[in-house]
């Protein structure tokens, strides 16, 4: 196992007469003695900095730090976690090709994957996870590129079988991409259990304030490329001057063909104040998981005894169909939990417009206590049809249990609920 603490401070080691906190380097652009330097930085912009659209000292020290907490070999930090989801996905994929999703994933990867991707020319495949091996083998074309899937879903709160989806996905010659938003990787490292590719929305979690917006995708370096399914990463890139990642990369090919190709023509490079203000939040993030965990449990607990309340989705109680896989896969749950309220649409409207402490926002994984109607709001351009593949009904509430003091939270939520009785 990673030592979090050394995970915590890599990317920014002090030394003797240096600040303590992470400097913000705010500049477009790094200056050298010689045209043919910065000639040699544009063939390969490894060897050093030339323009913050695809690399910045305060964004690098950031991205090193959460490639460390995941195990990673590499990161590249973006503007939002659509974006972080988007490149992945290109990185490896172009018009003619199409991937494999679960469908239980957040609405706007719904929405990402069967509409604007399909108008690139990509079509994604979305499977049921409870479906056999078999049957998830059946879904995969002689084009299909990868898998795609959620460590805890977003807002379905389902527990995702990396392992087996890992499996399959090797099996059938693809990486395994996994968002890990919810899970961060104080409570689940998917690497450790064959995942290929972690993406984050550091919106959530990773900052914990809403302060900003944010993405990120980490490389394992542990998938062959070389496989013959990936030409892009080994044949010739005629936009780097005829550059073979894998053969000048290695095991860092995938994360460096999305920062020379893709960050390079799409320019989605957070800003070094952003990277800066993520970093505050990864200090804290261990202890915040921890106490996020703690309180969602208790709201779990009790949502389970209210007489309003039909359902409720939370994998870190023992009565969930996700208990045996949260087990297995995660060492904590996070502050996130779905429950269903009996009355539909119009219950939960009136329990959400009754709340105090918690407030109705379009927002997810903050320090403080939030709400939101999945059917009406995030997930509003699925059909019916999406909306019950991906776990959502119309009564579902999605509640993001914040740090608050936990009896207040509790006394928000019976307030609430007595309206609806």
């Amino acid at each position: 196992m990673r030592d979090e603490t050394k995970c915590l401070h890599a990317g920014y080691a002090p030394k003797n007469g240096e600040p303590r906190v992470l400097p913000i380097v705010q500049s477009t652009t790094y200056v050298y003695d010689s045209a043919a330097e910065v000639a040699a930085i544009f063939d390969d912009p490894t060897k050093g900095l030339c323009y913050s659209r695809f690399g910045n000292p305060t964004v690098m020290a950031v991205e090193e730090k959460i490639a460390a907490l995941e195990g990673g070999v590499g990161a590249m930090c973006t503007t939002s976690g659509q974006a972080a989801v988007l490149l992945s996905v290109l990185n490896i994929c172009k018009a003619g090709d199409s991937i494999i999703s679960t469908a239980e994933i957040y609405g706007g990867t719904i929405n990402l994957f069967a509409f604007t991707l399909k108008k690139l020319g990509i079509e994604c495949i979305f499977v049921d996870k409870k479906s056999s091996d078999e049957e998830i083998k059946a879904a995969f074309k002689p084009n299909t590129k990868l898998v795609f899937g959620e460590t805890i879903a977003n807002p379905a709160l389902t527990v995702f079988d990396i392992e087996r989806f890992a499996h399959i996905a090797h099996e059938m010659g693809v990486p395994l991409i996994v968002d890990n938003t919810f899970a961060t990787p104080i409570f689940c490292k998917p690497f450790e259990f064959g995942a290929d590719i972690v993406i984050h929305s550091t919106s959530k979690y990773m900052d914990g304030h809403a302060v900003q917006i944010g993405g990120v995708i980490v490389d394992s370096g542990k998938f062959d490329w070389t496989n013959g399914n990936f030409p892009d990463l080994t044949e010739p890139d005629e936009s780097y001057h005829g550059i073979s990642y894998t053969e000048s990369y290695g095991n860092m090919a995938y994360i460096i063909k999305a920062r020379m190709q893709l960050m390079r023509d799409f320019g989605v490079y957070p800003a070094a104040h952003s990277a800066f203000l993520l970093n505050l939040g990864l200090e804290t993030l261990p202890v915040r998981m921890k106490q996020y965990s703690e309180n969602a449990m208790i709201v779990a607990k009790y949502l389970q005894n209210s007489p309003a309340v039909e359902a409720v989705h939370y994998p870190g109680l023992e009565t969930d169909e996700n208990y045996p896989l949260a087990q297995k896969y995660l060492k904590g749950c996070c502050g996130v939990i779905s429950f269903n309220i009996k009355g539909g649409r119009e219950a939960a409207a009136k329990f959400m417009d009754n709340l105090s402490l918690a407030s109705n926002e379009v927002h997810v994984a903050d320090i403080r206590t939030c709400v939101l109607h999945p059917a009406s709001e995030t997930h509003r351009q699925l059909t019916d049809e999406q909306l019950a593949a991906a776990g959502i009904d119309g009564g579902m509430v999605r509640l993001s249990v914040g740090l608050e003091n936990i009896d207040d939270i509790i006394a928000d939520l019976e307030k609430a609920f007595a309206s609806v009785l």
